[in-house]
């Protein structure tokens, strides 16, 4: 099965995207893994929230196929414990051709996209800026990978 993680904008604070990276090399050692990258929207000033959401959406739907088990990262998603995750990583991987897990822009996801979803994930109750959140995810998604080799990078 075949994972990826799409993004709105590039990450641009170079100690996060220094993060990313080594993360995205750690991930491609257990399984196939692709970070998508889709451009900012340009001249956003006149946008109301909704139609910059609505642009990024469409942006977004045009990257899925119809196959795609597509996952939100959304605050009003489901919270996992780290070994949950692993868990429900494993199940997706015996059921899904690709997994598709999604970071909106900073005013989260338009209607369509949350209706394309199949599930909402939340990293935390806490509220992080939408790149920080890029780096936990793939953290998060490594340590996944480690819990399932049964690797001793995650402790109980």
């Amino acid at each position: 099965m075949k994972t990826e993680l799409i993004l709105i904008g590039k990450t641009t604070d170079a100690h996060l995207a220094a993060g990313i990276d080594e993360y995205l090399r750690r991930i491609k050692h257990y399984a196939p893994f692709e970070l998508t990258i889709i451009p900012d929207l340009k001249n956003t000033r006149s946008l109301s929230e909704n139609q910059q959401k609505k642009l990024e959406g469409e942006l977004i739907l045009n990257r899925l196929n119809t196959s795609d088990t597509v996952v939100l990262l959304d605050e009003h998603g489901t919270e996992h414990r780290s070994v949950e995750f692993a868990k429900w990583l494993i199940q997706k991987q015996h059921a899904a051709k690709r997994l598709v897990f999604v970071i909106g822009g900073p005013y989260g996801f338009s209607e369509e996209v949350r209706r394309r979803a199949n599930e909402k994930i939340s990293l935390s109750k806490m509220t992080f800026s939408h790149q920080l959140v890029r780096l936990i995810f793939m953290e998060q998604l490594y340590r996944a990978n480690t819990i399932i080799k049964n690797e001793p990078y995650h402790h109980e």
